[in-house]
Parts: structure tokens; sequence; C-alpha cells
């Protein structure tokens, strides 16, 4: 079984009467002559990792090696939840979490980078949480989501370098969309919209790391893309469709990316990177 699209991936699944995570699955099966068993004991080691990382990051006693990271998602789970719903506030203090872990050299899953890892663990674990979901439900909106940015890294990027944060934060966030929407067992069709309403909003996201740290802006970039992920499936849940298909959005985020100048994509000569006080941080890193 293979699959070289989203549209692939959705037909496959409907052709089949089946879910996108089997698809997957299945063509992971196939490629990597392992069993069912062993591919999923994998993907909960990958859960694991997640959980230790959010668990970590808010306890808030950890600070990265610059001392510009460290205490933000701690900071946020105390402030009153206002504005924003529960499942939206978890979410943004999940990614916050594994973020910081990540920026001071703990131990994450990069799904898909790791300056994106907080927001597929952030959303997905938030959700489950609320929900009541099992981790058997969990492992199979990851490989749904894993599926989904298999597409991007084949027929775009999912590197900054390469493509700005729109390829990073960007597809993070359009995964877990999709993840989402197969967690609470929605159809392959919405899980596409999904997707694609989450990542096309995101097009253009430059990556402008201040003193080429994967600091500022990205770990709070994981906070934001993550309620936005969980927008983009509110919406979709809701039968709001994207007018341009998923992989036309992958095809324009691809463009974009070789229209963005190098100095916006992760090399810390544009942007935030070069404000006053960008230069000014940069220079106190390097003292």
């Amino acid at each position: 079984m293979e699959y070289y699209s989203i549209k692939d991936l959705v037909n496959l699944a409907v052709k089949n009467n089946t879910t996108i995570s089997e698809i997957v699955i299945q063509t992971e099966i196939d490629e990597s002559e392992q069993t069912q068993k062993e591919i999923n004991q994998k993907m909960y080691d990958n859960i694991d990792v997640m959980k230790e990382a959010v668990n970590r990051g808010k306890k808030g006693n950890i600070k990265s090696e610059s001392g510009l990271i460290g205490g933000q998602s701690s900071t946020l789970s105390r402030q009153a939840n206002i504005f924003s719903g529960n499942i939206y506030h978890k979410a943004v203090i999940n990614a916050l979490a594994v973020a910081e872990v990540n920026a001071c050299m703990g131990k994450i899953v990069a799904c898909p980078t790791a300056g994106s890892c907080g927001i597929i663990p952030g959303v997905l674990l938030a959700v489950q949480k609320e929900l009541g979901k099992n981790d058997e439900e969990l492992c199979k909106a990851l490989f749904t989501a894993s599926g989904l940015g298999r597409v991007i890294a084949n027929k775009a990027t999912l590197a900054g370098a390469a493509g700005g944060c729109q390829a990073e934060c960007g597809s993070a966030a359009a995964m877990a969309a999709g993840g989402v929407v197969e967690l609470i067992n929605g159809n392959p069709e919405i899980v596409s919209h999904a997707f694609a309403l989450a990542l096309k909003n995101l097009l253009g996201l430059v990556c402008d790391p201040v003193a080429g740290l994967v600091e500022i802006p990205c770990v709070k970039r994981n906070g934001f893309a993550a309620a936005h992920a969980l927008t983009a499936v509110d919406m979709a849940l809701a039968g709001i469709k994207s007018a341009i298909p998923a992989d036309e959005v992958i095809e324009a985020m691809e463009q974009i990316g070789r229209l963005l100048p190098d100095s916006l994509k992760e090399t810390a000569r544009g942007g935030l990177a070069i404000t006053e006080t960008g230069k000014k941080i940069r220079k106190d890193c390097l003292k």
C-alpha cells in the first residue's frame, strides 16, 4: 500500500472503509517488514517521551543555557483561564512546556522538527486528557499525523532552513489538527480539511531565531500554533472546508519557501533576529 498525497490517504481510507491511521500503519508494515505490534510499540515509546517532556517542562525548574527560556509554561498554568477554552489553555501550556524542554537540551520527540516539537504533543495530549481517550487511540492519532507529515516532507519540506517556520510550526499545526480529528473519530475528509485550514493560514511564517537559538520566538510560537491547530479542528468539524485542497496548500508552501530570502530561513539575519533588542541579546549571549 502506497500514498503520495493527502488525497491518496483520504481515497485509500474511504476505499477500504477505514481510517487514515490504518493506511499509514499498513504502509509502514509493508515498507519496514516489521509487525504492527513492533511499529505500535515505537509510537508508544514516543508517547512516553512526549508525556515526560510535558511534565518536566510544566514544573518550571529548568532554564536554557542562554537564560532566555524557562518557566513560561508554569507561569501560564498559574494564570486563570480567562479568554480561551479549557482544552486550548492546556494545549498551549503543554506546547510551551515541551518546547522549553527542547531549548534546555532535554529529551523530546522531533515531531516533525525540534523547533516545532511542542505543538503535536501539546495539542493531542490535552485533547486526550480532556476527552478521556486512551493511549491506543492516541497512538492511532499520531500515526495519522505522521502520515500527513510524510506527505509534506515528500512534496515540500519540513525544515526551517529550507522553507521558513511555515515548514516547521505550520506543518506541525496541520499535522496536529489532522491527528485530533482522527482522535475524536472524525472522517478522513474532515482530517484533510483541518490539515489544510491549519497549514494555509500559517503560510509565509518566517524562521528568524534571535541569536541563532531555537528559543525566541520559537518556544512561544509553539504555543500559538497549538491554539491555531485547535481552531482549524473546530472549523473543520463545523463543516467549514478549505477552498484550496490540502495538497495544493502544500505545493503553495513549497513555492513560498523558495521565494523567501535566506535571511528569513533560520540564518538569524532577518526579522526579529536583527531588531535592536535581538542584536543586543545575541551580543549578550556571545559574552
